[in-house]
């Protein structure tokens, strides 16, 4: 697994063994921020602020402050996931630019230092609280204006836009599945 684009491309990202957790594939980075590049209309990963909620390896938001981001903000339960994403955070000399957060998303979680710009919530498979936690997040002060979350699924999973959001797009690669949604009057 590795930086796909910007200033650590190619950069190795570790990634514990075993099942536990399940990092996003380079490709399915590679094609989310194409599409946040050239298909979802947003304006852009230059100075944005980004949450990866459910980060495991962290390898969503340290892909987007490769490419651009001001700063992240990650989120993981698990000590397993909270353990790698700090080794990951370190290893590309990102500690300045991160917060790393050992919290249940699903719960109330303290609200950032700036309402974030772009979301990225990978809940693992089993679990369908994806609507709950962008709903907890949108009334806890998350979103900034015209914020944009990405929501990823097993291709077969039910999914329904939570109140507070519109559907922007949706997109299938393999068995993981993207759902992009814009927060109204965050």
């Amino acid at each position: 697994m590795r930086i796909v684009a910007g200033k650590h491309r190619a950069r190795r990202l570790h990634a514990p063994a075993g099942h536990d957790i399940r990092p996003t594939s380079d490709r399915v980075r590679e094609a989310l921020f194409n599409l946040l590049a050239h298909s979802v209309a947003w304006h852009g990963l230059d100075d944005a602020h980004v949450a990866d909620i459910f980060c495991g390896t962290g390898a969503v938001a340290l892909e987007a402050l490769s490419r651009g981001a001001a700063f992240a903000t990650l989120v993981d339960n698990s000590q397993q996931g909270h353990a790698t994403a700090l080794r990951n955070i370190e290893h590309m000399g990102e500690e300045r630019r991160t917060t790393l957060l050992r919290n249940d998303a699903t719960k109330p979680m303290p609200r950032p230092a700036r309402p974030v710009d772009l979301a990225y919530l990978d809940p693992p498979y089993r679990l369908e609280v994806a609507d709950a936690v962008l709903t907890s997040m949108r009334s806890g002060g998350w979103f900034a204006a015209d914020a944009l979350a990405c929501v990823e699924l097993h291709r077969k999973a039910a999914f329904e836009t939570p109140d507070g959001f519109d559907a922007v797009d949706d997109r299938f690669y393999g068995d993981t599945r993207l759902v992009f949604l814009r927060a109204i009057d965050a």
